[in-house]
């Protein structure tokens, strides 16, 4: 088992979880909190590599899965908040969520990463945890945007599922690093125009929390995901991210008052077990390869 793949996967959904915690507390829009979280991610990724003499990463050329996956990393996010502007925020973040098992669904049949029953069984149980995050319910509002909401989720929930896809597929030989500063900065130079069509307005007291916008959501848990993406199945990756929308209700909860209810409480803990019953299963795999390895097997 790559036990950490495993904590880089959970790590990435906790720090994707804070963006809505730094959009909050600054009240910025959705465009310049995007921009910041990728362009000033890529620029602590390109700070990092400086400091560890990794420089050179940045020279090589990424190839273009990782530019295209950039792309992709932008519009899953700006789709998602454009979706909610039309729809309730339930219905758009439960079409985000289908990526995962979208994603583990195509790799089964494409990639040769074969669904178990036991694996798909702890899909389905993520899935129904986050149900009951939602308490079973998907408001419908009137009106013909509505649709038009439905469908830019459905696009969001592509671009994420792309680029769980595609980071799989990248060329083993470029670096993790390389991959992330690439689709970082691809992300942030999309993100740009949009955010100076808005002409923001940013108060010197919003600069030390963009700052951490782009070290947290940015830095951090991307490149966590892209390392967790280069070494653990789609299937695997998939079920922990649901550890975001757990974090996204935790930090609701504890930084800004908002109640829990019994059952949301009780999703949380079917997700957490699913994601274990996702590890241990990884676990058991892995020890299968390292016995049929042995001499005399």
């Amino acid at each position: 088992m790559d036990l950490t793949a495993i904590i880089a996967a959970i790590l990435s959904a906790l720090g994707m979880g804070t963006v809505g915690v730094f959009a909050k507390i600054t009240g910025l829009g959705a465009e310049v909190i995007t921009f910041f979280r990728l362009a000033l991610g890529a620029g602590f990724m390109l700070l990092f590599l400086l400091l560890t003499g990794q420089l050179r990463l940045v020279r090589r050329w990424p190839g273009w899965p990782v530019l295209v996956n950039g792309a992709m990393l932008a519009g899953f996010i700006i789709f998602y908040v454009r979706a909610m502007e039309h729809t309730t925020m339930a219905n758009a973040i439960m079409l985000v969520y289908l990526a995962p098992p979208a994603a583990s669904i195509y790799a089964h049949f494409f990639l040769g990463e074969r669904l178990t029953r036991a694996s798909a069984g702890l899909i389905g149980l993520a899935l129904f945890g986050f149900a009951m995050m939602l308490e079973f319910r998907l408001d419908f509002p009137a009106g013909s945007s509505h649709l038009r909401g439905i469908g830019l989720g459905l696009v969001s929930m592509g671009c994420y599922a792309a680029f769980i896809l595609v980071n799989r597929v990248i060329d083993a030989r470029i670096h993790v690093h390389t991959r992330t500063f690439y689709q970082l900065l691809v992300g942030g130079l999309i993100m740009l125009p949009l955010c100076l069509a808005g002409r923001p307005e940013l108060p010197p007291w919003t600069w030390p929390w963009l700052a951490g916008t782009g070290l947290v959501p940015g830095f951090i848990a991307i490149l966590s995901a892209v390392y967790a993406l280069s070494r653990l199945p789609a299937a695997t990756f998939g079920t922990l991210a649901y550890f975001e929308p757990i974090a996204v209700v935790v930090f609701g909860w504890t930084l800004f008052g908002e109640t829990l209810s019994p059952l949301q409480l009780a999703g949380c803990l079917v997700i957490i077990a699913g994601g274990v019953g996702m590890t241990w299963l990884a676990a058991g795999r892995s020890g299968e390869r390292v016995d049929s390895a042995r001499p005399g097997r």
